[in-house]
């Protein structure tokens, strides 16, 4: 339920995600409104609204980052400007939507075209913006999904169109309970690495959902202008992982293959592991030197203490299921019985 804050006399929504409390002015599609906290919100996020502080600064802007991706009008679809004396990033996608960030990823700031839905502003900011958040923040995180396999998580993590979220739709099904999807955020305790619970959700593109379901299943579109399918966890009977779990290992999902004995798998060394890691790291092209030698020294002690292993699966969709045969035998050898 939205939380009334006094102090301000206006509603506010608090949320739970990828380890984060967060407190919105709107409601967040996707996301499950949790209960008043006394605590203050690790990020704050302000919709619909942009940072007052930036007619302070000297309006000097110096783009730090342009997508390689472009769309029609050869544009980039993504830039970022840093901008208010280096206080704030700005990021100015093709469609006018804009948000901001403070250094600290403290704050989020947005505002979009009348044509933008809240649907859309969702899965910018639950997916890049809270990416990118996260690593201000000194969160590494793996372009991964993450399920559960029994007191363990188990990390996908590969390239765009690698399958990491179909992957995670078809052990769903199976009963696993779903960590995170696309973006996987990692606490070190005690000498091990946990991963962090985002949202109870998965997206798919279509042809992911027949991969997984068969053509008779219809799930619903995030918004009129993306095209991926949203799979809501509980409306499908499907768990979500809401704690920590201790990270058991991790499948870097390489080009799939025609061989009939696929999947193929590969245990990679800890110099291997962790240059796939690296490529595989999430949000890396706004880290500064100190930034990058902390991820680097980060994921080398993660290469060092879980199995990290290099599959490729087969090309055909239909061996979903003997793919998921194979990633629990898998598991079970790695973690032990309890899975």
């Amino acid at each position: 339920m939205p939380v009334s804050q006094a102090s301000h006399r206006e509603v506010t929504f608090l949320y739970s995600v990828f380890g984060l409390s967060l407190r919105s002015n709107l409601g967040i599609p996707g996301l499950i409104p949790e209960g008043q906290s006394e605590k203050s919100p690790d990020v704050d996020v302000h919709l619909k609204t942009s940072p007052g502080y930036i007619a302070t600064s000297d309006g000097t802007e110096e783009l730090a980052y342009a997508s390689s991706y472009t769309v029609e009008s050869g544009e980039p679809a993504l830039r970022v400007w840093k901008i208010a004396d280096g206080g704030l990033l700005r990021l100015d996608y093709f469609d006018g939507v804009r948000f901001w960030l403070d250094r600290k990823g403290a704050e989020i700031w947005a505002q979009w075209p009348a044509e933008v839905s809240l649907e859309d502003i969702a899965t910018y900011l639950l997916g890049p913006v809270c990416g990118l958040v996260l690593r201000l923040r000194g969160v590494p995180c793996l372009h991964a999904s993450a399920l559960s396999f029994g007191d363990f998580a188990v990390a996908f993590a590969g390239s765009e169109g690698a399958g990491k979220s179909t992957t995670a739709a078809a052990l769903a099904q199976r009963g696993h309970a779903v960590v995170s999807d696309d973006i996987v955020a990692l606490v070190e305790r005690n000498g091990a690495f946990e991963a962090l619970p985002a949202y109870p959700y998965l997206s798919l593109w279509p042809e992911s959902v027949k991969i997984v379901y068969g053509a008779a299943k219809e799930l619903p579109s995030f918004s009129a202008t993306f095209d991926k399918r949203q799979l809501l966890l509980e409306e499908n009977r499907l768990r979500f992982q809401r704690e920590p779990l201790r990270l058991g290992a991790v499948f870097l999902l390489g080009e799939r293959v025609a061989d009939a004995t696929a999947p193929n798998w590969e245990r990679l060394s800890s110099h291997q592991a962790l240059m796939g890691l690296v490529a595989n790291s999430y949000a890396t092209n706004l880290l500064d030197k100190r930034m990058r030698a902390l991820e680097f020294e980060v994921l080398g002690r993660l290469a060092a203490t879980v199995p990290v292993w290099r599959v490729r699966a087969s090309e055909d969709g239909s061996r979903i299921g003997a793919f998921c045969d194979a990633i629990s035998g898998k598991c079970k050898e790695l973690v032990g019985a309890k899975l």
